[in-house]
């Protein structure tokens, strides 16, 4: 599913975000990305989603060599990914279930197909009376819900979440890790990027530690 061997990365002229990190996530497995603020985490998870291409070294995605993927081909590879951003990335001018809602209508699906599930998540991630409110009238910690709903909609192979827990309070923090769970339960790989701890220790995951760019340790299954 993903694999990394001696991968660096740098943006432009500056000094490496990652250095000669290797590691192997196989398919459907439970991963959190851990270390302090400025480890490179979130560096890591756009080489996954391939915003930016390595400096050096090998990423594999779905057995693709990311070097060798061209351009044409990025849209589809990237419709098997879900992607929790850390800044939402939500369009103000639609709805919220619009928003959830956008992968199923890209992927050519109709509303009548779709409407029901989008209602059903929008509800478990606490939203249910907030399904027609355009962003802007949300707080961060709804904005970043209905990002996590996005996310997940489309059940993709691949979901990555940058501090996705951050904003919300402990008890939506666990539901949506519930979320996460059962989505990995049928299938999906998931990598979450975290600083917290009671979450990490709260499941039995694999947990993969940056630091100053290094991957230090690696524990807990595969």
């Amino acid at each position: 599913m993903i694999r990394f061997e001696n991968v660096g990365m740098r943006y432009g002229t500056g000094p490496e975000i990652l250095r000669d990190v290797s590691f192997s996530l196989e398919p459907g497995s439970f991963t959190f990305l851990t270390g302090p603020s400025g480890a490179g985490k979130s560096t890591l998870l756009k080489l996954v989603f391939l915003a930016v291409k390595p400096s050096r070294g090998l990423v594999t995605l779905f057995g693709r060599d990311l070097a060798l993927i061209r351009r044409s081909e990025l849209p589809s590879l990237r419709r098997r990914v879900g992607v929790v951003f850390q800044e939402f990335r939500l369009l103000d001018h639609l709805s919220a279930f619009e928003n959830v809602a956008l992968p199923l209508r890209i992927a050519g699906k109709r509303e009548s197909e779709y409407a029901r599930d989008v209602e059903e998540l929008l509800d478990w991630v606490g939203l249910g009376d907030r399904i027609y409110d355009n962003p802007p009238t949300l707080s961060g910690g709804e904005q970043q819900r209905i990002a996590i709903a996005r996310a997940v909609v489309a059940k993709p192979d691949l979901l990555l979440a940058d501090e996705p827990t951050g904003n919300v309070d402990p008890d939506i923090g666990q539901r949506l890790i519930r979320l996460f769970v059962e989505l990995n339960r049928f299938g999906t790989t998931v990598m979450i990027a975290t600083h917290d701890r009671h979450l990490i220790e709260s499941g039995k995951a694999r947990e993969m530690r940056l630091v100053d760019g290094r991957l230090i340790e690696m524990r807990g299954p595969r």
